[in-house]
């Protein structure tokens, strides 16, 4: 009897030291999952940094481009500074990542080189792009979308998801992406506006009731090219001195129909 007791005692002993020392190898790997998070973060938000503020625009879609970009850098730097989970340090990396897109895209205008390509934003390659030209009158206000950057469209936006709905890639007259954006909720006219403007275009495969549905979130785009690499992040890095010594040439949640719409209106 007194064995037997001894074996309970000695079991319960063992399996709490193997889930302590689980627990711990647990914690140990988180915390090297968060530190691999910063430091990749890091990297994309250094290199982006080193591009607003070296590099100016001299058009008004360029300038406005660099102006989004630099406000995804203040953002990633904000959340990187905060950031105590991997999934936090994600989303920092995807601010500098947009960032990224951002400059290319005012690289492009002034005829500078892009830098090395950058991973794809999450849900850039279902969003599609612009592949044509198109203007409709919404609400009262004028709305020009097009594939390239013009006077009228000096709005930029690299494509991906916007509290929970695709927005495609392209030159736009006005950000009407950016209510939903800060606010994380789509105003049901969206729908209608996004049915107006992006019906039948190639390149984008939903419609508007599959973008109110989300649905447009898991199919492929059609009529264009592919939207990201998919590269190893490691492969495309770059680091922030290489960007900075090549400034003449190398190189921002929630659903749509839960139940509830934002009180706001879109500011064409």
């Amino acid at each position: 009897m007194e064995l037997l007791l001894l074996l309970i005692v000695l079991g319960v002993v063992a399996a709490v030291v193997m889930n302590r020392n689980k627990k711990k190898q647990q914690e140990i790997a988180e915390a090297r999952q968060l530190e691999d998070a910063r430091a990749d973060a890091r990297r994309w938000i250094e290199r982006l940094g080193s591009q607003v503020l070296t590099i100016a625009g001299n058009d008004a879609a360029s300038t406005q481009a660099i102006a989004d970009a630099s406000e995804r850098y203040n953002a990633a730097s904000s959340q990187i500074s905060t950031a105590n989970t991997a999934k936090q340090a994600h989303l920092a990396r995807e601010s500098a990542l947009e960032g990224l897109h951002y400059m290319n895209a005012a690289r492009e205008i002034m005829g500078m080189t892009a830098g090395p390509e950058l991973p794809p934003l999450e849900g850039q390659r279902n969003a599609g792009k612009v592949t044509e030209r198109r203007t409709i009158e919404h609400d009262g206000q004028t709305l020009t979308a097009s594939p390239v950057a013009s006077d009228e469209t000096p709005n930029y936006y690299p494509g991906g998801n916007v509290a929970g709905r695709p927005v495609p890639a392209g030159w736009y007259s006005s950000p009407w992406w950016a209510s939903a954006l800060a606010s994380g909720m789509w105003t049901a006219s969206s729908m209608m506006m996004f049915s107006m403007m992006f019906s039948g275009m190639a390149g984008i495969n939903y419609g508007a009731d599959d973008f109110a549905s989300g649905a447009g979130e898991g199919v492929e785009p059609t009529g264009g090219e592919d939207m990201g690499g998919g590269e190893d992040m490691g492969g495309d890095a770059g680091d922030a001195g290489g960007d900075m010594g090549d400034m003449g040439g190398g190189d921002d949640g929630g659903g749509f129909f839960d139940g509830m719409f934002g009180d706001f209106d879109f500011d064409f």
